[in-house]
């Protein structure tokens, strides 16, 4: 399977949807993997390993691949400053078809912005504003869905509904086709305007005991047509999976 970089679910807080957070003031250490199916043409699925580090403490916390800095944080609302790495790109060596080789590399980044959070009796609001800080895309993203848990003994279920946003650089940084790609690879030119993606997920969440938690994410996303336009795109939709273990301190 090759080293293909790729969208995971909405951006890259999808790599840590599914990691329990630690109970407040205590660690969690373990390793996670994700598999996600390839928007691209000629391009394969990726799988990508990463350890999973989970801390939340008063004012900071570490999350899978994001960290943050709390403004607010009370039983109910969870407000911060976040900062994520998104292993969103494209690598033309990687991909099967020669005239997908003739395009530009896009590069993966770290997107930075605000996340909030709000629980209530009735469920979960979960929503977020962030750039890209690395001048890679100079793109913007957006995500807000609704979650309700369910929990039987040791076992919690987290289904959700929510929609992605990406604007019009960020879209295009990734899936647009400059003039010159054009008379390179053959491809169309396109230019490629902001959208949402609308997606399904759900988290199982299981305590084997009181300290060790095996985890389960899937998340189906419908792409938005100024993807699926993209000469670059043979796909209408994504599915990412993953699977975590941790130990909790």
């Amino acid at each position: 399977m090759k080293s293909h970089s790729l969208k995971i679910g909405a951006i890259a807080v999808a790599a840590v949807l599914y990691v329990p957070m630690a109970v407040a003031g205590t660690w969690s250490l373990g390793a996670s993997a994700l598999y996600s199916t390839s928007p691209y043409k000629g391009g394969d699925e990726k799988v990508l390993p990463f350890p999973v580090i989970n801390y939340d403490g008063e004012s900071v916390y570490l999350q899978g691949l994001s960290a943050g800095y709390y403004l607010w944080k009370d039983q109910q609302n969870q407000l911060s400053l976040t900062a994520a790495y998104s292993p969103f790109g494209f690598k033309p060596s990687d991909d099967d078809y020669g005239y997908m080789k003739q395009l530009d590399r896009r590069r993966s980044t770290v997107m930075a912005g605000l996340r909030y959070r709000f629980s209530a009796s009735w469920g979960i609001i979960r929503t977020e504003y962030l750039g890209d800080i690395l001048n890679e895309s100079n793109g913007f993203t957006a995500d807000l869905a609704y979650l309700y848990p369910f929990t039987f003994d040791r076992l919690t279920l987290l289904p959700g509904i929510g929609a992605a946003w990406a604007s019009g650089n960020q879209n295009d940084y990734y899936f647009g086709v400059s003039q010159s790609e054009s008379r390179r690879s053959g491809l169309n030119q396109y230019q490629a305007d902001d959208g949402w993606s609308p997606y399904l997920e759900m988290t199982a969440v299981y305590a084997l005991t009181d300290s060790w938690h095996a985890s389960v994410m899937a998340r189906y996303t419908r792409l938005n047509s100024e993807v699926k336009d993209s000469p670059m795109v043979n796909a209408n939709s994504t599915t990412t999976v993953g699977v975590g273990l941790t130990y909790r301190f």
